[in-house]
């Protein structure tokens, strides 16, 4: 045999991942030594992250094609993109962010200079879902290094693609700062046995409670991302084409996995019959005569859940366009129920999938009533041109977000915080939001020693009538 023919060598053995303990420790040396927390590191960990971005997308488009079959227009917008401008938006800002406040003095603590620092927590974890696995992984991340933190990042084993790409570009991003841990159940209780600085969760409600119950050892707050209902009451006052367009977009974008998809529809009595003839004319618009070869339709992560979504058809109501299913190719086409039963799962569990019912009632009261009877949502839409209506669905229900006349579009607007109220979760993010989300507000008096009034110290004698007018 030739030199050039010998047999390959065989392959060395996977290196053993670094127990968590060992991770946390070699992270909190970091962020005690203060590596973290000059502006320009934090600077330059995100243009770092830009430019990761920026170069490798075709690389992250194959990922999130293998694991959602997502089309390249939705990969870029809903992930790579969505995330980019968040870093644009951080970086044009953080310095602002980031300068000391200053706040009045009462004259009773005179001479003196009140300030608010914000500081870096320390260590966090991010626990990233499989729906949207870049953008809602790395999106948090962007606010907890703009915030001077390192952090442990966790993304969703059920995007298996997706999860190690992420491991692959982080792990030489700021390797002493960032790292990611791999792994399903076991590696993310592992995880939450540790004590963190803070936790940020994206999931459901369900796990969203056993994130908070680990937390709640350690006392570590929290921000929880979860989901819900998320309702879309149509007026009959409304631009019904429009309309359509724009529940359907909503719902359909990536199969219907997303968190602030329209869950339901509300629609009144009056234009009920015509807004489902226009939803199902504008299908296909979208998708064509046969959606399942349309480049432009995302597939369902995974046999899972694809069964329990097709366990939600055929539960009553009736079903005007789709219906069709294919396990294999993980394929439900986009589908419309008119009045389900209100009590059936299409109507009492979140969908997170590409089936829109659509519930008649007689009128904005009933609506609203029957909103107001379930758990608060991620997202309230309505859609109406008129103003009073717009104003009493807002002003009568609570819900994270909202948008008028549109669907989940407000997560693009930087400067609204994104987060959810009740069981849709707690705290919120994007842009400033996020920043703070990731800092601590530490409130600093400064107080000057060329006088010392002594209206404070025993003995107090008759000085309270000299303390009751300076304090009120």
């Amino acid at each position: 045999m030739t030199p050039t023919a010998t047999a390959a060598a065989p392959a060395a053995p996977a290196a053993r991942p670094e127990p968590v303990p060992a991770v946390l420790e070699r992270l909190r040396a970091t962020f005690r030594a203060g590596r973290t927390r000059p502006l320009a590191w934090r600077v330059e960990q995100l243009q770092r992250l830009r430019t990761l971005l920026r170069e490798r997308e075709a690389e992250a488009m194959a990922a999130l094609r293998a694991d959602l079959g997502k089309p390249a227009l939705e990969a870029y917008g809903g992930e790579i993109g969505f995330v980019v401008a968040e870093i644009d938006h951080t970086l044009a800002h953080l310095h602002a962010w980031a300068r000391p406040e200053k706040v009045s003095t009462p004259l009773a603590n005179q001479p003196a200079c009140s300030t608010i620092i914000r500081e870096p927590l320390g260590v966090v974890l991010i626990i990233g879902p499989w729906n949207y696995p870049l953008q809602l992984t790395l999106g948090p991340l962007v606010a907890a290094l703009a915030a001077g933190n390192c952090a442990v990042v966790k993304p969703s084993e059920v995007a298996s693609h997706t999860s190690a790409l992420v491991a692959r570009w982080l792990s030489d991003l700021a390797p002493d700062a960032v790292a990611v841990v791999e792994g399903g159940v076991p590696e993310t209780t592992a995880l939450l046995e540790q004590r963190f600085d803070h936790i940020f969760f994206t999931g459901s409600t369900q796990v969203g409670r056993v994130v908070m119950q680990a937390a709640a050892k350690h006392l570590t707050p929290v921000t929880l991302e979860l989901g819900g209902k998320s309702p879309c009451i149509v007026d009959q006052k409304v631009d019904l084409s429009v309309a359509a367009r724009r529940i359907l977009w909503g719902k359909f974008w990536n199969a219907g996995q997303t968190c602030v998809a329209p869950d339901y529809v509300i629609v009144h009595e009056a234009v009920a019959g015509r807004l489902v003839e226009r939803l199902r004319a504008t299908l296909t618009e979208f998708y064509g005569p046969d959606p399942k070869a349309s480049p432009d339709y995302a597939r369902i992560i995974n046999e899972r859940h694809h069964r329990r979504l097709v366990g939600m058809l055929g539960q009553g109501g009736q079903v005007v366009v789709g219906g069709e299913h294919d396990e294999a190719a993980r394929y439900i086409a986009p589908t419309i129920v008119q009045d389900p039963p209100l009590d059936a799962a299409l109507m009492t569990e979140e969908i997170f999938g590409p089936i829109l019912p659509v519930v008649t009632l007689r009128g904005l009261r009933e609506a609203i009533e029957l909103v107001n009877s379930r758990p608060k949502p991620l997202a309230l839409y309505v859609f109406s041109s008129d103003r009073a209506a717009q104003e009493q669905v807002l002003a009568e229900t609570s819900s994270g977000g909202a948008c008028v006349n549109d669907t989940v579009a407000h997560l693009s607007v930087p400067d609204l915080p994104f987060g959810g109220v009740g069981d849709s979760g707690m705290g919120a993010y994007h842009g400033r939001a996020g920043f703070e989300t990731f800092s601590h507000r530490k409130s600093v008096l400064n107080k000057s020693t060329w006088m010392d009034v002594k209206l404070r110290y025993p003995p107090y004698g008759d000085n309270i009538k000299w303390v009751r007018r300076l304090i009120g």
